[in-house]
Protein backbone atom coordinates (compact mmCIF):
# COMPACT_ATOMS: atom_id res chain seq x y z
CA UNK A 1 0.00 0.00 0.00
CA UNK A 2 1.30 3.55 -1.34
CA UNK A 3 1.13 5.58 1.65
CA UNK A 4 0.76 9.24 0.48
CA UNK A 5 0.62 11.86 3.60
CA UNK A 6 -0.02 16.12 2.88
CA UNK A 7 2.12 18.89 4.96
CA UNK A 8 0.31 22.06 4.68
CA UNK A 9 2.12 25.30 5.64
CA UNK A 10 1.73 28.78 6.78
CA UNK A 11 0.78 30.47 10.21
CA UNK A 12 -2.62 31.32 8.53
CA UNK A 13 -3.53 27.78 7.81
CA UNK A 14 -2.18 26.71 11.48
CA UNK A 15 -3.98 29.21 13.71
CA UNK A 16 -7.34 28.25 11.69
CA UNK A 17 -7.11 32.50 10.17
CA UNK A 18 -8.41 30.33 6.90
CA UNK A 19 -9.86 27.44 5.69
CA UNK A 20 -7.15 24.42 4.27
CA UNK A 21 -9.69 23.66 1.73
CA UNK A 22 -6.73 22.46 -0.20
CA UNK A 23 -6.06 19.73 2.48
CA UNK A 24 -9.99 18.41 1.82
CA UNK A 25 -9.84 18.87 -2.20
CA UNK A 26 -6.65 17.02 -2.34
CA UNK A 27 -8.10 14.21 0.09
CA UNK A 28 -10.89 13.69 -2.34
CA UNK A 29 -8.47 13.51 -5.25
CA UNK A 30 -5.96 11.02 -4.12
CA UNK A 31 -9.32 9.10 -2.65
CA UNK A 32 -10.49 8.77 -6.42
CA UNK A 33 -7.50 7.79 -7.72
CA UNK A 34 -7.16 5.13 -5.45
CA UNK A 35 -4.41 6.99 -3.31
CA UNK A 36 -6.45 7.47 -0.21
CA UNK A 37 -4.34 10.10 2.25
CA UNK A 38 -2.90 8.67 4.54
CA UNK A 39 -2.28 11.12 7.16
CA UNK A 40 -1.93 15.16 6.88
CA UNK A 41 -0.56 17.83 9.16
CA UNK A 42 0.38 21.26 9.64
CA UNK A 43 3.17 23.31 10.32
CA UNK A 44 3.55 27.04 10.60
CA UNK A 45 6.00 29.69 8.97
CA UNK A 46 9.26 28.30 11.14
CA UNK A 47 12.10 27.31 9.34
CA UNK A 48 12.88 25.05 11.95
CA UNK A 49 9.35 23.42 12.10
CA UNK A 50 9.38 23.00 7.93
CA UNK A 51 12.97 20.80 8.20
CA UNK A 52 11.82 18.62 11.54
CA UNK A 53 8.56 17.79 9.74
CA UNK A 54 9.79 17.13 6.08
CA UNK A 55 12.62 14.73 7.52
CA UNK A 56 10.19 13.18 10.13
CA UNK A 57 7.68 12.57 7.56
CA UNK A 58 10.13 11.38 4.51
CA UNK A 59 10.97 8.29 7.14
CA UNK A 60 7.59 7.97 7.26
CA UNK A 61 5.55 8.28 3.96
CA UNK A 62 6.22 7.17 -0.05
CA UNK A 63 4.66 10.39 -1.06
CA UNK A 64 4.26 13.56 0.72
CA UNK A 65 2.77 16.78 -1.09
CA UNK A 66 3.63 19.63 0.50
CA UNK A 67 1.49 23.14 0.10
CA UNK A 68 2.14 26.52 0.20
CA UNK A 69 5.34 28.63 0.87
CA UNK A 70 6.69 29.22 -2.42
CA UNK A 71 5.85 33.20 -2.70
CA UNK A 72 7.85 35.90 -2.92
CA UNK A 73 7.97 37.20 0.53
CA UNK A 74 10.23 36.27 3.16
CA UNK A 75 7.55 33.91 5.07
CA UNK A 76 7.36 31.66 2.31
CA UNK A 77 9.82 29.02 3.69
CA UNK A 78 9.14 26.39 1.92
CA UNK A 79 12.30 26.21 -0.96
CA UNK A 80 14.85 26.93 1.63
CA UNK A 81 13.66 24.03 4.26
CA UNK A 82 13.80 21.90 1.33
CA UNK A 83 17.43 22.36 0.40
CA UNK A 84 18.16 22.61 4.17
CA UNK A 85 16.79 18.90 4.81
CA UNK A 86 18.43 17.69 1.72
CA UNK A 87 22.37 19.33 2.63
CA UNK A 88 22.38 21.69 -0.07
CA UNK A 89 21.90 25.47 -1.59
CA UNK A 90 19.34 26.94 -3.63
CA UNK A 91 19.81 27.30 -7.21
CA UNK A 92 18.40 29.92 -9.68
CA UNK A 93 16.36 27.80 -12.28
CA UNK A 94 16.69 29.93 -15.44
CA UNK A 95 14.16 28.85 -17.57
CA UNK A 96 11.67 29.65 -14.86
CA UNK A 97 13.19 33.32 -14.19
CA UNK A 98 12.92 33.59 -18.01
CA UNK A 99 9.15 32.37 -17.65
CA UNK A 100 8.64 34.78 -15.02
CA UNK A 101 9.64 37.88 -16.42
CA UNK A 102 7.62 36.83 -19.52
CA UNK A 103 4.32 36.59 -17.42
CA UNK A 104 4.76 40.20 -16.03
CA UNK A 105 6.09 42.14 -19.52
CA UNK A 106 2.88 39.88 -21.08
CA UNK A 107 0.86 42.36 -18.89
CA UNK A 108 2.72 45.05 -19.30
CA UNK A 109 4.25 45.33 -15.55
CA UNK A 110 7.93 44.74 -14.03
CA UNK A 111 8.67 42.21 -11.86
CA UNK A 112 9.20 43.02 -8.75
CA UNK A 113 13.05 41.30 -7.01
CA UNK A 114 11.53 39.59 -4.54
CA UNK A 115 10.08 37.67 -7.44
CA UNK A 116 13.25 36.35 -8.29
CA UNK A 117 13.24 33.86 -5.18
CA UNK A 118 10.28 31.85 -6.71
CA UNK A 119 12.79 30.92 -9.61
CA UNK A 120 14.97 29.14 -6.75
CA UNK A 121 14.65 25.79 -6.04
CA UNK A 122 16.87 22.87 -4.27
CA UNK A 123 19.82 21.77 -6.03
CA UNK A 124 18.87 18.54 -7.44
CA UNK A 125 15.43 19.16 -7.58
CA UNK A 126 13.19 18.39 -10.65
CA UNK A 127 11.16 21.15 -11.36
CA UNK A 128 7.43 20.92 -11.38
CA UNK A 129 5.49 23.14 -13.86
CA UNK A 130 2.58 25.65 -12.94
CA UNK A 131 1.29 26.68 -16.14
CA UNK A 132 -1.20 29.32 -14.27
CA UNK A 133 0.97 30.99 -11.65
CA UNK A 134 4.45 32.41 -11.16
CA UNK A 135 5.63 30.25 -8.47
CA UNK A 136 7.41 26.69 -9.89
CA UNK A 137 6.71 23.49 -7.89
CA UNK A 138 9.51 20.89 -7.28
CA UNK A 139 9.93 17.88 -6.63
CA UNK A 140 12.91 16.25 -4.32
CA UNK A 141 13.49 12.47 -3.30
CA UNK A 142 14.07 12.69 1.11
CA UNK A 143 15.80 9.47 2.64
CA UNK A 144 12.65 6.85 1.39
CA UNK A 145 10.28 9.77 0.28
CA UNK A 146 9.65 11.39 -3.10
CA UNK A 147 7.84 15.10 -2.06
CA UNK A 148 6.55 16.92 -4.28
CA UNK A 149 6.02 21.41 -3.60
CA UNK A 150 2.99 23.09 -4.47
CA UNK A 151 2.05 27.13 -3.65
CA UNK A 152 -1.05 27.63 -1.69
CA UNK A 153 -3.14 29.46 -4.27
CA UNK A 154 -6.11 26.88 -5.28
CA UNK A 155 -6.54 27.42 -8.28
CA UNK A 156 -2.66 26.79 -8.64
CA UNK A 157 -2.61 23.74 -6.53
CA UNK A 158 -5.45 22.04 -8.36
CA UNK A 159 -3.96 22.50 -11.50
CA UNK A 160 -0.70 21.04 -10.93
CA UNK A 161 -1.94 18.03 -8.76
CA UNK A 162 -4.05 17.06 -11.83
CA UNK A 163 -1.84 18.00 -14.63
CA UNK A 164 1.61 17.29 -12.87
CA UNK A 165 1.91 15.25 -9.68
CA UNK A 166 -1.24 12.53 -10.54
CA UNK A 167 0.27 11.82 -13.77
CA UNK A 168 3.43 11.34 -12.17
CA UNK A 169 2.28 9.27 -9.56
CA UNK A 170 0.25 6.87 -12.29
CA UNK A 171 3.84 6.56 -14.40
CA UNK A 172 5.84 5.70 -11.17
CA UNK A 173 3.88 3.18 -9.37
CA UNK A 174 1.00 0.93 -10.41
CA UNK A 175 -2.20 2.47 -8.80
CA UNK A 176 -5.23 0.11 -6.99
CA UNK A 177 -8.35 0.14 -8.20
CA UNK A 178 -9.70 3.30 -7.13
CA UNK A 179 -12.68 2.28 -4.03
CA UNK A 180 -16.69 2.57 -4.58
CA UNK A 181 -17.87 5.32 -2.51
CA UNK A 182 -21.61 6.00 -2.99
CA UNK A 183 -23.41 8.66 -1.41
CA UNK A 184 -26.61 10.20 -0.76
CA UNK A 185 -27.80 13.07 1.11
CA UNK A 186 -30.66 13.39 3.18
CA UNK A 187 -32.81 16.31 5.05
CA UNK A 188 -35.25 16.24 8.04
CA UNK A 189 -34.13 12.92 9.75
CA UNK A 190 -31.50 13.05 12.56
CA UNK A 191 -28.34 11.28 12.60
CA UNK A 192 -29.06 8.56 15.51
CA UNK A 193 -32.89 7.97 13.60
CA UNK A 194 -31.38 6.86 10.26
CA UNK A 195 -28.59 5.11 12.38
CA UNK A 196 -30.76 2.88 13.96
CA UNK A 197 -32.42 1.84 10.82
CA UNK A 198 -29.30 1.73 8.57
CA UNK A 199 -27.00 -0.13 11.22
CA UNK A 200 -28.68 -3.69 11.04
CA UNK A 201 -27.90 -3.62 7.64
CA UNK A 202 -25.65 -6.65 6.21
CA UNK A 203 -22.83 -4.99 4.82
CA UNK A 204 -20.44 -7.46 2.64
CA UNK A 205 -16.73 -7.55 3.76
CA UNK A 206 -14.19 -4.76 3.70
CA UNK A 207 -17.62 -2.19 3.20
CA UNK A 208 -18.44 0.63 5.98
CA UNK A 209 -21.55 2.73 6.27
CA UNK A 210 -20.44 6.25 6.99
CA UNK A 211 -22.30 10.04 8.45
CA UNK A 212 -21.22 12.73 7.62
CA UNK A 213 -23.78 15.33 9.70
CA UNK A 214 -23.43 18.98 8.46
CA UNK A 215 -26.69 20.76 9.87
CA UNK A 216 -29.21 20.61 8.05
CA UNK A 217 -28.33 17.72 5.96
CA UNK A 218 -26.57 14.25 6.33
CA UNK A 219 -24.82 12.76 3.89
CA UNK A 220 -24.58 8.77 4.16
CA UNK A 221 -21.63 7.42 2.28
CA UNK A 222 -20.85 3.03 1.76
CA UNK A 223 -17.90 2.87 0.90
CA UNK A 224 -15.70 -0.72 -0.36
CA UNK A 225 -13.43 -2.13 -2.61
CA UNK A 226 -14.54 -2.30 -6.38
CA UNK A 227 -14.87 -6.20 -6.24
CA UNK A 228 -17.76 -5.34 -4.18
CA UNK A 229 -19.43 -3.27 -6.27
CA UNK A 230 -22.55 -5.81 -6.89
CA UNK A 231 -22.67 -6.32 -3.70
CA UNK A 232 -22.46 -2.86 -2.52
CA UNK A 233 -25.59 -1.86 -4.95
CA UNK A 234 -27.56 -4.45 -3.43
CA UNK A 235 -27.17 -2.95 0.27
CA UNK A 236 -27.56 0.59 -1.44
CA UNK A 237 -30.86 -0.53 -2.68
CA UNK A 238 -31.88 -1.27 0.99
CA UNK A 239 -30.59 2.10 2.13
CA UNK A 240 -32.75 4.56 -0.66
CA UNK A 241 -35.18 3.04 0.62
CA UNK A 242 -34.98 3.30 4.23
CA UNK A 243 -33.87 7.10 3.42
CA UNK A 244 -36.87 7.48 0.46
CA UNK A 245 -38.40 10.25 1.77
CA UNK A 246 -35.66 12.55 3.20
CA UNK A 247 -33.51 11.88 -0.11
CA UNK A 248 -32.63 15.53 -1.93
CA UNK A 249 -30.00 14.40 -4.05
CA UNK A 250 -27.44 11.06 -4.53
CA UNK A 251 -23.77 11.67 -5.37
CA UNK A 252 -22.33 15.01 -5.44
CA UNK A 253 -24.07 17.08 -7.34
CA UNK A 254 -25.81 19.10 -4.64
CA UNK A 255 -29.40 20.10 -4.57
CA UNK A 256 -29.14 23.94 -6.44
CA UNK A 257 -27.20 21.75 -8.99
CA UNK A 258 -30.13 19.24 -9.69
CA UNK A 259 -32.69 21.53 -9.44
CA UNK A 260 -30.77 23.80 -12.56
CA UNK A 261 -30.50 19.91 -14.66
CA UNK A 262 -34.21 19.57 -13.94
CA UNK A 263 -35.58 23.37 -15.09
CA UNK A 264 -32.92 22.77 -17.86
CA UNK A 265 -34.08 19.55 -19.36
CA UNK A 266 -37.90 20.69 -18.76
CA UNK A 267 -37.48 24.17 -20.28
CA UNK A 268 -39.12 25.44 -17.30
CA UNK A 269 -38.62 29.09 -16.13
CA UNK A 270 -38.64 29.86 -11.90
CA UNK A 271 -38.92 33.56 -10.28
CA UNK A 272 -37.73 33.79 -6.64
CA UNK A 273 -38.77 36.06 -3.92
CA UNK A 274 -37.31 36.10 -0.67
CA UNK A 275 -37.60 37.66 2.82
CA UNK A 276 -36.51 35.64 5.75
CA UNK A 277 -33.52 33.93 3.54
CA UNK A 278 -32.74 37.58 2.67
CA UNK A 279 -31.07 36.14 -0.90
CA UNK A 280 -29.26 32.72 0.14
CA UNK A 281 -31.60 30.74 -1.99
CA UNK A 282 -30.72 32.79 -4.33
CA UNK A 283 -27.43 32.65 -4.35
CA UNK A 284 -27.41 29.14 -4.10
CA UNK A 285 -28.98 28.79 -7.04
CA UNK A 286 -26.85 30.79 -8.76
CA UNK A 287 -23.88 29.18 -7.90
CA UNK A 288 -25.23 26.27 -9.78
CA UNK A 289 -25.73 28.58 -13.02
CA UNK A 290 -29.48 28.60 -12.51
CA UNK A 291 -30.93 31.90 -14.69
CA UNK A 292 -33.92 32.98 -12.64
CA UNK A 293 -36.22 34.48 -14.51
CA UNK A 294 -36.75 36.97 -11.79
CA UNK A 295 -35.20 37.03 -8.33
CA UNK A 296 -36.25 39.69 -5.26
CA UNK A 297 -35.31 40.18 -1.86
CA UNK A 298 -37.88 41.90 0.33
CA UNK A 299 -37.85 43.14 3.80
CA UNK A 300 -39.73 41.14 6.02
CA UNK A 301 -43.24 41.60 6.63
CA UNK A 302 -46.52 40.06 8.34
CA UNK A 303 -48.70 38.68 6.20
CA UNK A 304 -50.72 35.50 6.48
CA UNK A 305 -49.74 32.14 4.50
CA UNK A 306 -52.81 32.64 1.90
CA UNK A 307 -51.26 35.96 1.20
CA UNK A 308 -48.08 34.62 0.41
CA UNK A 309 -49.54 31.90 -2.14
CA UNK A 310 -51.32 34.82 -3.56
CA UNK A 311 -48.33 37.26 -3.90
CA UNK A 312 -45.84 34.28 -5.28
CA UNK A 313 -48.99 32.99 -7.37
CA UNK A 314 -49.18 36.91 -9.10
CA UNK A 315 -45.05 36.92 -9.05
CA UNK A 316 -45.48 33.88 -11.38
CA UNK A 317 -48.06 35.67 -13.85
CA UNK A 318 -46.57 38.91 -13.80
CA UNK A 319 -43.11 37.14 -14.29
CA UNK A 320 -44.65 34.97 -17.21
CA UNK A 321 -42.79 31.73 -15.58
CA UNK A 322 -44.36 28.56 -14.86
CA UNK A 323 -42.62 28.43 -11.84
CA UNK A 324 -41.81 30.80 -8.72
CA UNK A 325 -40.87 29.90 -4.94
CA UNK A 326 -41.28 32.92 -2.04
CA UNK A 327 -40.00 32.75 1.41
CA UNK A 328 -41.80 34.38 4.04
CA UNK A 329 -40.62 36.57 6.96
CA UNK A 330 -39.38 34.81 10.32
CA UNK A 331 -42.11 35.36 12.57
CA UNK A 332 -42.56 33.94 16.30
CA UNK A 333 -40.28 31.17 15.23
CA UNK A 334 -42.21 30.06 12.01
CA UNK A 335 -41.46 30.68 8.49
CA UNK A 336 -43.87 30.60 5.11
CA UNK A 337 -43.19 28.78 1.91
CA UNK A 338 -44.88 29.10 -1.12
CA UNK A 339 -44.09 26.94 -4.54
CA UNK A 340 -46.44 27.99 -7.48
CA UNK A 341 -46.45 25.47 -10.58
CA UNK A 342 -48.33 24.65 -13.29
CA UNK A 343 -50.69 22.24 -11.02
CA UNK A 344 -51.27 25.47 -8.66
CA UNK A 345 -49.67 26.94 -5.62
CA UNK A 346 -48.92 24.74 -2.43
CA UNK A 347 -47.94 26.31 1.23
CA UNK A 348 -46.59 25.74 3.78
CA UNK A 349 -45.85 26.91 7.57
CA UNK A 350 -43.51 25.73 9.63
CA UNK A 351 -41.85 26.13 13.13
CA UNK A 352 -38.38 26.07 14.37
CA UNK A 353 -36.79 25.80 18.02
CA UNK A 354 -35.06 28.80 18.72
CA UNK A 355 -32.96 26.67 21.08
CA UNK A 356 -31.63 24.02 18.75
CA UNK A 357 -31.33 26.62 16.17
CA UNK A 358 -29.26 29.70 15.67
CA UNK A 359 -30.26 32.60 13.12
CA UNK A 360 -27.45 31.21 10.09
CA UNK A 361 -28.52 27.70 10.98
CA UNK A 362 -32.13 28.79 10.65
CA UNK A 363 -31.75 30.67 6.99
CA UNK A 364 -30.39 27.29 5.28
CA UNK A 365 -32.51 25.14 6.62
CA UNK A 366 -35.07 27.35 5.29
CA UNK A 367 -33.52 27.69 2.01
CA UNK A 368 -33.53 24.25 1.46
CA UNK A 369 -36.62 23.80 2.41
CA UNK A 370 -37.85 26.02 -0.28
CA UNK A 371 -35.93 23.86 -3.19
CA UNK A 372 -37.05 20.58 -1.53
CA UNK A 373 -40.24 21.72 -2.42
CA UNK A 374 -39.60 22.43 -5.85
CA UNK A 375 -37.84 19.07 -5.94
CA UNK A 376 -40.50 17.22 -4.79
CA UNK A 377 -43.01 18.99 -7.20
CA UNK A 378 -40.56 17.67 -9.96
CA UNK A 379 -40.26 14.28 -8.87
CA UNK A 380 -44.49 14.12 -8.55
CA UNK A 381 -43.94 13.82 -4.91
CA UNK A 382 -46.11 15.34 -2.04
CA UNK A 383 -44.82 18.43 -2.08
CA UNK A 384 -45.64 19.84 1.80
CA UNK A 385 -44.33 16.73 4.08
CA UNK A 386 -41.50 14.47 4.50
CA UNK A 387 -39.52 16.93 6.40
CA UNK A 388 -39.12 14.75 9.41
CA UNK A 389 -37.86 16.94 12.55
CA UNK A 390 -39.18 20.23 10.72
CA UNK A 391 -42.40 20.45 12.00
CA UNK A 392 -45.18 21.67 9.71
CA UNK A 393 -48.00 23.59 11.77
CA UNK A 394 -50.63 24.50 8.48
CA UNK A 395 -50.87 24.26 4.53
CA UNK A 396 -52.46 25.48 1.75
CA UNK A 397 -52.52 23.06 -1.62
CA UNK A 398 -53.77 24.13 -4.74
CA UNK A 399 -57.40 22.56 -4.02
CA UNK A 400 -57.75 24.19 -1.33
CA UNK A 401 -58.05 28.09 -2.94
Amino acid sequence: MIRVEMLSTGDEVLHGQIVDTNAAWLADVLFQQGLPMSSRSTVGDSLEALVVALTERSKIADVLIVNGGLGPTSDDLSAQAAATAMGVTLELNQGWLAKMEAYFAGRGRPMAPSNRKQAEIPAGAELVDNPVGTACGFAIHLNRCWIFFTPGVPSEFKVMVEQQIVPRLRQHYILPEPPVCLRLTTFGRGESDLAMQLEPLDLPVGVVMGYRSSMPIIEIKLTGPAVQREAMEQVWQQVRSITAESIIFEGTEGLPALLARYLRERGLALSVSEQFTAGLLQWQLASAALVLAAGQVLPSHEETLHQLAERIAHLARDRGTALAIGVGSYHEDRVDFALHTPDGTFAQRVAFSTGRHNLKTRQEVAAIMAMNMLRRWLKGMEVTSGHGWIDVVETILPSQG
